[in-house]
Formats: structure tokens, C-alpha cells, sequence
């Protein structure tokens, strides 16, 4: 729906579990490399609410890995890793049945709060389960190009 304008070039489809690439798919945008990693809301966490809907998101890795983080600690874990990708798309059909999305920054997701890791390994991976709504409040967006433009605007 939204990486078919005109403003993104080049939109490629990596492979499932193709460990070299970070995220689902990517496109350069304003010239700059960009990889997005995609997800769903989790179908038995939507509710109703008085003002829209509320819901969780799994924000993981398919299976437990050695990821080496930032500050060249390496760890086992389903987490991603912050910077690991650059733009979360979040498929938002459960709230209400149309078609919607949500975009953030990898860098605005929340961190990780288990305390299988130390303060400091737990700054470098998000959390696995995400809470989000409808109407959107941030980190979240309804459109990818503002966010898109902070991405490219920090590089």
C-alpha cells in the first residue's frame, strides 16, 4: 500500500530467515538504504475500547540466535536488536477490519525489560511484545514518510 510512491526506488523482498539481511524487505529512499521489518498485531490481544482499540504486536526474531550487540557483548536471544533494522511497519487489519498500518523508528521501539539480561545489554534490545493503539500515539505514525525523513535527516 504505502511502498509503491513514487518517492521510494528499488523495493526488494529479502528471503525468509536470511540472517545476512536485517529486516523483511528494503528501498532507497532520498538515495539512502532502507530496511523494514514487518509485523502483526496478535489477533487475541485486540480489544475495543471506548475512544478505538488496543493491542500487542510480537516484536521478535523467529528463533533464539547469538546477536552480538553495540557494545560488542554477544548474547542468545529472540530480541531485536535496536538499529538492527530502520523502519517498523505494523499491520493494524484487527482494528476494525480495514486495512491500516503504523510506522516508528527502530530507535523510538521500547527496550526490553527481562531480566535475563543486564541493564546495559537490555538498552541494545527491543522488547518482544508491544503495546499499541488505535488511534496511534507515539512512537507510532499512520503514514511511513515523516518518520522516513527522520531516518535519512540522522544519517
Amino acid at each position: 500500500m504505502w511502498f509503491t510512491d513514487p518517492r521510494i526506488d528499488k523495493l526488494v523482498r529479502y528471503e525468509n530467515h536470511d540472517r545476512t539481511r536485517s529486516g523483511d524487505f528494503g528501498f532507497l529512499y532520498k538515495g539512502l538504504p532502507i530496511s523494514v521489518q514487518v509485523k502483526s498485531l496478535q489477533t487475541n490481544s485486540v480489544r475495543k475500547t471506548e475512544t478505538g482499540y488496543t493491542g500487542t504486536f510480537q516484536c521478535d526474531a523467529s528463533d533464539r540466535r547469538a546477536v552480538r550487540l553495540p557494545n560488542g557483548q554477544v548474547v542468545e536471544t529472540t530480541c531485536l536488536v535496536v538499529g538492527g533494522f530502520d523502519l517498523l511497519a505494523v499491520n493494524l487489519f484487527e482494528f476494525g477490519q480495514k486495512w491500516r498500518f503504523a510506522f516508528a523508528k527502530n530507535s523510538d521501539l521500547p527496550r526490553t525489560r527481562s531480566s535475563k539480561y543486564t541493564f546495559e545489554q537490555g538498552q541494545y534490545l527491543l522488547a518482544t511484545s508491544i503495546r499499541i493503539t488505535w488511534p496511534l500515539q507515539p512512537p507510532f505514525y499512520e503514514e511511513p514518510f515523516a518518520v522516513l525523513d527522520e531516518i535519512v535527516g540522522e544519517r
